[in-house]
Parts: C-alpha cells; structure tokens; sequence
C-alpha cells in the first residue's frame, strides 16, 4: 500500500489495484505506435505539448509508464486506423449528424469547419452528448475519431462575407437532422495524435476547397433567433432554452455567429462557446432560485459513468455553490503525478465577477443543479464532489459532467436529518476519506461553524 501525499493531506493508494483494470495491453498494443503509423504511410502525425513526452516514446504503449490503465494514445491511433483508410483521397462525402468546429488557435482569424463522418446513416448521436450517458470511453472515441474535419480560414469578425464555406457551415450549425455533405479538400485529412491530456479527441483534419451541403432542414426555434437581428446574445439564449432546445445545439450555433445584434455577431470558439452557455443559462436561474423556500433536509444525489463518480450535497441554506474535484494518479489531468490531487472553487450569495479555477466543468455542473432547483422552486446550498478514478484515462469534455450530474438529479434523492448523517454517506461511496474533502471545502465548514436559531428553542 502506498500512501500519497496531497496538499491537505496522506490519502491511501493501492498502485496494483487501481492498475489491473485494463493492465492487459491487446496485441496491437504491444506492436507501438510505430507499427499503426507506417500502416497509415505516415498519414498519422503526432505532436508533442507536454511533459509526458519523453514517457512516451520511451513507452510506445507497451509499459504504461505514466500509471494509466490504458495508453490513450495507443486508443486514438487504434480508432484513426478504422477511419483513415475511409479518407484516402481528395474526396469525402457523408451524413453530417449536424456538427461545426470552430477552433480558437490564431484568433481572431480561426478555423471553422463541419464535421463529418464518412458513412450514410442516422448520425445524430455521433455529437449528440445528451444521449452518450451509459457509453464506454471507446464507444464516444469512435464516435469522435469517425468525425472528419474541413477547415477554413476566417476572421471572427468578418464570417459573414467569408464566402460560400461559411455559409454552408452557418447552415449546418442551424440544421434541425442529419443532412448529406460532401468535403472536397486540398490535401488528404491527416490524423493528428497530440501527447498532451488537454486536447479532447478528434478525427482527421484538413483545409477545405470546397464544401456542398445538401438541402437541409433548420430548426425554426434557431432559425427565429438567427433572423431577429435586433435581439441580443444573452436573451436569445434564454429563449431557445426555455423553447426546449438543446444545450448543444444551443452551444453549436452560438459559435457559428448566429445570434446578437447583426453588426455585433462574429464567431465563438467552441470550447468558449460551450461554457459561455452553460454559465449564461444557470446564472439567470441563480436569480430566480434565490427568491424561492429553502429545502427542508439534507440531500444527496450520486451518480457514476466513464470512472468519475459524482456526489450532490444540497444543505437547507441559502443559495451558495461549490465544486471540488479529485484526481487519481492516472487519470485524465493527473498522468504521472504520485499524489492525488483536490481541488476546487465556490461562489456565496452574489455572482462570482472571476472564472472558476477549475474551468468549464464548474459552469456545467451548476446549470445541471440549477435546472432541478428552478423546477421544484426550492433553494439550497450545493455542493458537487466530483472523484475522477484512474479509469477516465483521457479528457472527452465538459458534457460528462453536465449530463452524470443531469442523471444525479432525476434519481430519487437520499435524504438525511443532519450534515454528520449525509457525509457518513458520501464516506462509503468514495475512496478517498470523507474529512479530505471537509478539509478542501469552503461550503461544509461553513455548514458546521454556523448556528442555526432554531437550535434555541
């Protein structure tokens, strides 16, 4: 047993336990990398970002040097083998499910593109997370590895004029269906294998010279928004979401340019986008919920899928929240630490002014509670306890956290007297000891410290 030291602490780590799942490398994995990329006659590219580089090629999949279960590397480059061979020219045509890519290297001038797989089918569900809930971390890489990329050069400012690419891709972003495209590119799509954790997967890419989008279908609730040129971002936000559309396609046509006042309106990256929504969404419930009746007990909600396993403390107080994440030596942001890693951010009464410290999962996270607070007109103070295993090996994006704290809410919640009784709970479910997580959080000592009126009579 090997006890590792974190910041507030020693916590307990079994290295052989927390290793066997997955240990097993199949052949393909044996062989390296090296194998996969002269099979794919060097249409493989891999770039290096980070400080697990040199472990890597010393590694090539075989050893597991940097204490994950299972390379990630190694699964890309398995999945870019299925698809590659399907990209072997100048040519692409398949269902779009519909998905858009805007990219924030270089900005303001960025690339956006569609991204399309190339089969003819029902693909919704390939960019679809509302239904990925119950996948295997394989399951959504095939999905994302199928997905290639054309890319086109615009400024974010400019995308209007930006010619007839940009308005097949603005169609698309609107799109209500899956709809046929057909890519014709400039060079043949590469697959690009980036050795750093931070970048979510992805299928080939390449720069586009043409784009054909047959006739498609837009969704008249973003059609209305798109074409009322003198309602602002924020309220046409609030209309589609209260209209029963979804957060994703929300977040997709938002980075396209399709909301605003016209002259205003330019392109969002998508990883900015996609917070963007969530934290624009919840902050308006986070008004309303603050005028309603507080609970009248302790709850806790939980929920586990892709090896993080997620634990809702809601304390009959006033509206306050707090997000805390644990991560495992050999889990996605946590490679080749030895320590297990906590940490998180928390807002009171009033509107945080900064970003949260641990990114666009805080914002995902908050709108999941605030939907079911604004439904049952009650207010709380809530606490998500996030502990991220060894198993969620690389990241796939914030909508892992929306949608298994979406699923925590619609179950039955636990429900407990006290704060003490509520925590022995959470004690049995995690790995790590329930007063490290005390320790960590702002919210639950401020739960202990406070004297409640009703303790005097």
């Amino acid at each position: 047993m090997l006890k590792l030291k974190t910041r507030i602490g020693e916590l307990p780590f079994d290295e052989k336990t927390e290793q066997k799942r997955g240990s097993e490398l199949t052949s393909w994995a044996r062989s390296g990398l090296d194998n996969l990329k002269s099979q794919m006659h060097t249409r493989i590219v891999i770039k290096s970002r980070s400080s697990t580089t040199n472990l890597c090629v010393s590694c090539k999949g075989s050893r597991m040097l940097c204490g994950k279960t299972r390379c990630p590397v190694l699964i890309r480059a398995k999945s870019f083998s299925r698809t590659l061979p399907m990209t072997d020219g100048l040519e692409v045509d398949g269902t779009c499910p519909p998905s858009v890519f805007v990219g924030r290297i270089g900005y303001p001038y960025v690339y956006v593109g569609p991204l399309v797989p190339p089969l003819h089918a029902d693909t919704s569900q390939f960019d679809m997370p509302e239904v990925w809930l119950g996948k295997t971390i394989d399951e959504i890489i095939s999905f994302r590895s199928l997905m290639i990329r054309g890319k086109h050069r615009v400024h974010v400012s400019k995308f209007q004029t930006a010619g007839k690419i940009m308005d097949s891709t603005l169609e698309l972003a609107l799109a209500s269906r899956s709809t046929d495209v057909e890519l014709m590119f400039r060079k043949k799509p590469k697959g690009f294998l980036f050795l750093d954790d931070g970048v979510q997967p992805f299928g080939p890419s390449a720069p586009l010279k043409n784009l054909k989008v047959d006739t498609t279908k837009w969704d008249p609730r973003l059609e209305k928004a798109y074409y009322d040129s003198d309602l602002k971002t924020r309220p046409a936000i609030m209309d589609l979401y209260r209209d029963g559309v979804l957060v994703t396609r929300i977040q997709r046509a938002l980075s396209a340019g399709a909301f605003g006042i016209e002259e205003n309106r330019r392109l969002v990256p998508t990883r900015w986008s996609i917070t963007a929504v969530d934290s624009m969404v919840s902050k308006r419930m986070m008004k309303k919920i603050r005028t309603f009746p507080l609970i009248n007990e302790y709850r806790l909600y939980e929920s586990s899928h892709l090896e993080n396993q997620f634990e809702i403390l809601m304390i009959p107080d006033a509206w306050s929240y707090e997000a805390i994440e644990a991560w495992f030596p050999g889990s996605t942001w946590n490679p080749i630490g030895r320590n297990i890693v906590l940490y998180g951010d928390w807002e009171g009464r009033k509107d945080r002014t900064t970003y949260a410290k641990i990114g666009g999962c805080y914002y995902a996270a908050r709108l999941a509670v605030c939907e079911l607070l604004e439904k049952e007109r009650r207010q709380a103070t809530v606490i998500v306890l996030r502990e991220a295993r060894p198993g969620y090996i690389m990241p796939l994006g914030v909508w892992q956290v929306r949608e298994n704290v979406r699923n925590a809410m619609i179950q039955r919640p636990l429900r407990f007297g006290t704060l003490k009784e509520a925590l022995e709970r959470i004690s049995t479910q995690f790995r790590i000891p329930v007063n490290q997580w005390t320790r960590v959080s702002k919210l639950i000592g401020n739960a202990r410290r406070q004297v409640k009126l009703a303790q005097y009579f």
